[in-house]
């Protein structure tokens, strides 16, 4: 069996694990699951969710598509492979909740695989995990990082601090000068230790992911919360939407390799606002938020 037929095994099997957590966790979502194909070649499986008592919207997404050249938004960091085939593939997960207590939180892991004009084969993986809280916790962003830490601790000591700071730097706003919530993991160009260990690593992602999650969510899934609170949580999804259409690779990923646009774009909230030169009362739990956890912190080791 070729690597990319074991990463495809692979990703279809976290897919699976993913949906049957999210459906024992919130049994009354409204699910629109289609199977899509891309005419350059490849196609993919949309599993979007709405109205849930937990998940206001979110998705679990498996695309697995090739084409004649790779998109400007994948050579990037790999400019010697313009030009070449590629066949690219993963899982991404949105999860937008209804109460404003419990963050937004995004996971994928994904498998690319290059063919140079001169016939050589280049992979790699990429991925990793963020939450975007609307009133954070500080135990749950140590809870969040010690788990980031846990799934890469078996494969070496350097990637959860490398990874961090990569995250941290990826999900930031430029324009804002905020970091999108209190990062997580992300990783790209991703190849040490040989196949084998790298698809092991990208499982315990996948896997971790599914866990840590869903056990901050139960803890905050109850807390009462006023109009007030969902007015903010509406104002801080508009900074969601501002990162992800100005500023994700996967997003421009997908829409430059023609992909399925409704499937693109599951990773946007199901509501969102905007209000001019908006600033938080002081002493709020909102400033709170502004003050502590929209920049990089070492949160294992304060």
């Amino acid at each position: 069996m070729d690597e990319a037929t074991r990463a495809r095994e692979s990703f279809l099997a976290l897919h699976e694990r993913l949906t049957s957590t999210l459906l024992l966790e919130d049994q009354d979502l409204v699910i629109k699951e289609d199977q899509w194909k891309r005419e350059e070649g490849g196609g993919g499986k949309t599993w979007a969710v709405t109205g849930g008592n937990l998940i206001e919207k979110g998705g679990i997404n498996f695309s697995d598509v090739r084409g004649d050249k790779l998109p400007q938004s994948a050579t990037q960091n790999r400019p010697e492979l313009a030009g070449s085939t590629f066949r690219a593939m993963g899982v991404s997960i949105v999860f937008h909740p209804d109460n404003p207590h419990v963050p937004t939180a995004h996971a994928n892991v994904r498998y690319f695989e290059a063919v140079t004009p001169d016939n050589q084969k280049v992979w790699w993986f990429g991925g990793g995990f963020d939450m975007t809280p609307y009133y954070p916790r500080l135990e749950d962003a140590v809870s969040w990082h010690k788990a980031a830490r846990g799934a890469c601790a078996p494969y070496g000591e350097d990637l959860y601090p490398k990874f961090k700071d990569w995250c941290d730097q990826y999900f930031y706003l430029p324009h804002r000068e905020e970091t999108r919530g209190i990062g997580g993991i992300f990783f790209d160009d991703y190849n040490e230790g040989g196949f084998d260990q790298s698809l092991e690593f990208i499982n315990s992602v996948g896997n971790t992911f599914n866990e840590a999650y869903f056990e901050i969510a139960n803890k905050r899934r109850n807390t009462e919360f006023d109009q007030k609170q969902k007015a903010f949580q509406q104002y801080r999804r508009g900074r969601y939407v501002e990162f992800n259409l100005v500023y994700d690779r996967g997003t421009h990923f997908g829409l430059q390799s023609n992909g399925r646009t409704e499937s693109i774009l599951m990773s946007m909230p199901p509501t969102a606002q905007w209000a001019y030169d908006w600033s938080p009362e002081e002493g709020s739990e909102e400033q709170n938020l502004y003050l502590h956890f929209l920049k990089p912190r070492d949160w294992l080791n304060e």
